[in-house]
């Protein structure tokens, strides 16, 4: 670590509890997305925190956002601190919702308990890499700065916001439709995602997910004859995929840096897949109809590399399904659109891209590895909707924890993150 950095190293050693204690505090709630918990509640108790502080804070629901309700709003927490005058706005956005607890744990998925066995020490619980102990590091990381840069000029921002787990539209999708993130307002972007402490996230590739729907007809099932089942039909597309489609995706390789190695391909995911009857109730106890499938449906999950266009990869599915009913007497299909993003990827040469890469080498003492990320996350609607492009992913914690039972953050990983940022903020904001 150089000697312009120790201080700050410093800075967030000393707050080195308080990082754990937030951390701490923000797996106990439990803000699970499905349906949508608490979000209030996590909201508040980080406005209390940072207004005490000095901070300004606004609560925004996303009223009329996909997914909210009056039983379960998307609430959304922006908090500003201003310099001693005019410059840049630093902002750093992290979100709040975690995904199911799942099976498999052998702690409490909220317990947040802490294990000083592991080098560094670490914090368990449901949220404590993707993403609570990032939005903590960032926290950390403000107070530290302002603490030893009162006179810096512009601004910081930390935003926590909603279900970025199920697309991020309550969350910041909604604030960017507001301006939130209009490169007048907000000139650099840091999302604290798990992407390790020595790597700078670009972007990520980009997505279509669609449901292809066979139809047929139904027929009593000691007669099939009579009818056309559809999930035959769905089987002949599956082939399709599995003879000609898959090998062609798997030889398609990509110049972004993503990882791991198998995603720099494009891929193709059969979500689920549901044919014939609906699934009877639980407790139900009976024999299902013989019937001859009418309907079978598929959600396909289709990531798409920088080089393709979404246009092209749809495209690409219908000829395999024309493919398909060309040879199969009775073949019909159907296909909806559920949801699609473009890829993004930041220019390396960016500010806050450079200003990063600078802060991690001081600290880290090595250069900066550039990545990609093979899903998607916030930054598609910064770039997006809110047209800024001086955004990354940078954070503590390992990608592979996210979503596992057992998913920790180590809490030496948060102290280095917390410092990076917090050199990033006195590169990107003058003075002081």
């Amino acid at each position: 670590m150089d000697d312009a950095a120790l201080p700050f190293r410093a800075e967030v050693e000393s707050r080195g509890d308080d990082l754990v204690a937030l951390t701490q505090d923000l797996i106990r709630i439990p803000t699970l997305n499905p349906p949508g918990r608490m979000y209030r509640e996590i909201c508040e108790m980080l406005a209390a925190r940072l207004t005490a502080r000095g901070w300004r804070c606004e609560l925004l629901r996303a009223t009329g956002a996909p997914g909210d309700s009056d039983r379960y709003p998307r609430w959304n927490l922006i908090a500003r601190i201003e310099g001693a005058g005019p410059g840049p706005c630093v902002h750093f956005n992290g979100h709040h919702d975690v995904v199911e607890v799942g099976h498999g744990w052998t702690r409490d998925p909220f317990g947040a308990e802490i294990d000083m066995d592991h080098p560094g020490g670490r914090i368990f619980g449901r949220g404590a890499c993707d993403m609570k102990g990032g939005i903590a590091a960032a926290v950390i990381a403000a107070e530290a700065f302002v603490a030893l840069r009162p006179g810096f000029a512009g601004a910081v921002e930390l935003s926590a916001t909603a279900d970025e787990e199920s697309g991020g539209f309550g969350g910041v999708a909604w604030l960017a439709e507001q301006g939130r993130f209009s490169p007048d307002r907000v000139q650099h972007v840091i999302i604290p995602e798990p992407l390790h402490k020595d790597r700078i996230c670009l972007g990520h590739r980009g997505v279509w997910w669609a449901e292809i729907e066979t139809k047929g007809r139904i027929a009593h099932g000691s007669m099939p004859f009579l009818g056309d089942s559809a999930i035959r039909h769905m089987g002949a597309v599956l082939e399709e995929m599995e003879t000609h489609l898959y090998p062609m995706l798997a030889a398609r390789r990509t110049a972004m840096p993503v990882i791991p190695e198998g995603a720099r391909a494009s891929t193709l995911n059969v979500n689920s897949i549901h044919g014939g009857e609906a699934e009877p109730e639980p407790g139900y106890t009976g024999l299902p109809a013989p019937c001859v499938a009418d309907r079978c449906r598929i959600v396909i999950d289709r990531r798409v590399l920088i080089e393709e266009a979404v246009e092209e990869v749809k495209a690409e599915m219908r000829a395999l399904l024309d493919r398909v009913r060309a040879r199969r007497p009775g073949f019909d299909y159907a296909i909806r659109d559920l949801f699609e993003v473009q890829p993004t990827m930041t220019d390396r040469d960016a500010p806050v891209v450079r200003a990063t890469a600078r802060a991690v080498a001081r600290v880290l003492g090595a250069e900066a590895g550039f990545v990609v990320s093979p899903g998607t996350y916030d930054q598609k609607h910064i770039d997006r909707i809110g047209r800024l492009k001086n955004c990354i992913a940078y954070g503590p914690g390992v990608l592979d924890l996210a979503h596992q039972p057992d998913e920790w953050i180590g809490i030496a990983d948060m102290i280095d993150s917390a410092t990076v940022m917090a050199l990033v903020l006195d590169d990107l904001l003058p003075g002081g």
